[in-house]
């Protein structure tokens, strides 16, 4: 946690650093948006070794929904899931108009905040085709709970040697109390190098900060729990195992009330 966050104000609800070799499933659903698809279609390829994870995409692994979602290939952990039934639209994250849910899911939420802090220390390999990206979005019991609040968006074709198109801010999807405030910006950062990506998010604006330096203050905020999204796209099935997302760790805490 940043030194001037005033740590009393949190309580720590997930800090994962990948010191053991196997997925904490107290912390972490390995799928993506399965509602629209399946658990099945939906499995990650990850490792866990010398206490780092690296997210990455087997050539075998197919398109996660080809429905909806086209050649687009992911490997995604995620700290809950919940839908309606099958052939309902209830469901996480509406990313385009038109979505059934084609598997039903129980309500399983390890982590989610309603304000707190997030941190998470990573570095990336990627190509043109590729996006790392660390996000939150609303449990959506209730569609209006669905905007999305991004630490962290990483596209391989804005990466060049020494600077990258860093991507953060606020999606508001189905949330009609929230503007799109969603921001691009290079940076003289070297993302293949480790970097420190956190927010703190209160009740009436949300800080974010890149290793340690705050750099952007919106003023407006989703008021509704939200978990992580933690991924790796390959837009074009492109097939290539050496594109990655390592991740040091992970660390969420929850503002006190």
């Amino acid at each position: 946690m940043l030194d001037f966050i005033d740590g009393s104000q949190y309580e720590l609800i997930l800090y994962d650093d990948f010191l053991i070799n196997e997925l904490q499933l107290n912390y972490w659903l390995p799928v993506y948006l399965p509602q629209w698809s399946s658990r099945k279609k939906t499995r990650p390829s990850y490792c866990i070794e010398n206490s780092i994870l690296t997210l990455f995409i087997k050539d075998s692994q197919e398109p996660w929904c080809p429905e909806w979602n086209g050649q687009v290939r992911v490997s995604n952990l995620q700290t809950g899931v919940f839908s309606g039934e099958v052939g309902s639209v209830q469901g996480q994250h509406h990313f385009i108009e038109g979505l059934i849910v084609r598997e039903k899911q129980e309500k399983e939420i390890k982590v989610a905040l309603r304000y707190g802090y997030v941190e998470c220390r990573a570095r990336c390999n990627l190509s043109e085709e590729n996006v790392a990206a660390l996000w939150l979005i609303g449990v959506e019991e209730e569609r209006k709970q669905s905007a999305e609040i991004c630490l962290f968006e990483i596209k391989g074709w804005n990466v060049k040697e020494s600077k990258a198109v860093i991507g953060y801010g606020l999606h508001p999807f189905g949330d009609y109390e929230i503007k799109e405030e969603f921001i691009e910006e290079e940076m003289f950062i070297d993302v293949t190098m480790w970097n420190t990506y956190a927010l703190d998010w209160s009740e009436n604006e949300i800080l974010f900060f890149i290793n340690g330096k705050m750099v952007r203050k919106i003023k407006q905020s989703p008021n509704y729990p939200m978990q992580l999204m933690l991924n790796l796209y390959d837009l074009e099935n492109k097939k290539n195992e050496e594109n990655t997302l390592e991740v040091d760790y992970v660390e969420v805490y929850q503002r006190k009330s």
